[in-house]
């Protein structure tokens, strides 16, 4: 006799999708029976681990029967210092996930609504339908967030508005006074999270520093990522800065080890490695501007990125009779044979297009030589 627990779950638990991560490349590389794939997938840093963290995770190792420090105190200390901001003004999180999460689950109930706009995140929808909120999905501008609309659908349950910038996966960019513009309409008892994880790639004069408006829009929480830029995405380690107020309701809900001594010591190092950072920026320009002129010149439409990855229209291309072309989910399954891993977004409401995170030089390449094949584009 077999138990109904999905009855038992929360009624927003019932209804979720678990997020459909990718297989490991062995795996897939076993069950294809090919070799060396690229991995083009999950918007990771392509240039390696930092040899400043490899020390210093190499003299961690010896402390790992030891809990973590709980408050996370040296790296909190260091982030603190490098956006003058209060160390109390600092969460931690398991990745910026799991601060997302958090921030919803300390704020938002099952009568409230959480906004976000169309092409967003998946952790958004995620955590609001787990809490039982109401989702307000605004439909997107050019791919990107409608601020104007975002705007003009607040209500009075409006709680938590969460707004990517760069977004994910159109890699769609708002410019900081428009940004700006927007908080001042929100009410003060709506909470915008502005998540940033994938900030240190935009180009460096237009990202602003929206840390420093926190003075201004006390209800403003900016989350980022050692994932990204900094090459830190299988140590899991994240953070948010907030109004002192906030961050004490967010400590009060985190879990105490949320993040383990390996990704503590890692994140305040290469905190410090200003060359690594610098690297990992000038690789993706380029790539990013590699494959956007692969792309031009085979008539492919893309939506221009400030993020590690590019978004294409693989059905775009006018070279391609209509009988030819393929959905975004075919021309992956084809990619797939070709050993080329890249991210179909048909679930974020985009089914003609792929998300195509940027490699090194050479898996680059390889993309642009499996798409050729797989479009027939020569």
């Amino acid at each position: 006799m077999s138990n109904d627990f999905l009855s038992l779950a929360n009624t927003g638990v019932q209804k979720l999708r678990p997020y459909q991560a990718g297989k490991p490349t062995d795996e897939l590389e076993r069950e294809l029976g090919i070799t060396n794939i690229v991995k083009l997938a999950s918007n990771e840093n392509p240039l390696g681990l930092s040899e400043s963290v490899k020390l210093a995770l190499q003299k961690e190792l010896m402390e790992l029967t030891r809990y973590p420090d709980a408050n996370g105190f040296y790296l909190k200390q260091a982030l603190a210092t490098k956006y003058a901001v209060d160390v109390n003004q600092v969460t931690l999180g398991n990745g910026s996930n799991d601060l997302l999460e958090l921030i919803a689950r300390a704020f938002v109930t099952s009568s409230d609504e959480v906004m976000f706009a169309e092409h967003a995140f998946v952790v958004y929808p995620l955590v609001t339908q787990a809490i039982g909120a109401t989702a307000v999905v605004v439909k997107a501008k050019d791919y990107g967030h409608d601020l104007a609309a975002m705007a003009a659908a607040i209500t009075d349950n409006t709680k938590l508005i969460f707004i990517a910038n760069p977004n994910n996966p159109t890699g769609t960019f708002l410019e900081q006074a428009e940004l700006k513009d927007f908080l001042s309409s929100v009410p003060a008892t709506v909470l915008v999270v502005l998540d940033e994880a994938y900030f240190e790639y935009a180009a460096s004069e237009r990202r602003g520093n929206a840390i420093a408006w926190i003075a201004e829009f006390p209800n403003l929480i900016v989350s980022r990522t050692f994932s990204k830029a900094y090459g830190l995405a299988g140590l899991r380690v994240g953070y948010s800065i907030s109004h002192p107020d906030i961050a004490d309701i967010l400590n009060r809900v985190r879990q105490p080890f949320n993040c383990n001594s390996l990704a503590l010591k890692a994140a305040e190092t290469i905190l410090q490695d200003e060359q690594y950072l610098a690297d990992s920026v000038a690789l993706n320009n380029a790539g990013m501007k590699d494959l956007s002129a692969f792309f031009d010149a085979n008539n492919l439409a893309y939506i221009p990125s400030m993020g590690n990855f590019i978004t294409v229209n693989v059905s775009s291309s006018a070279d391609k009779k209509m009988a030819d072309k393929k959905t975004g989910d075919q021309v992956y399954q084809a990619l797939l044979q070709e050993g080329v891993i890249v991210r179909p977004i048909t679930g974020y409401g985009l089914p003609n297009h792929l998300r195509i995170s940027i490699g090194t030089e050479a898996e680059n390449q390889r993309f642009k030589q499996a798409l050729t094949h797989v479009l027939n584009l020569q």
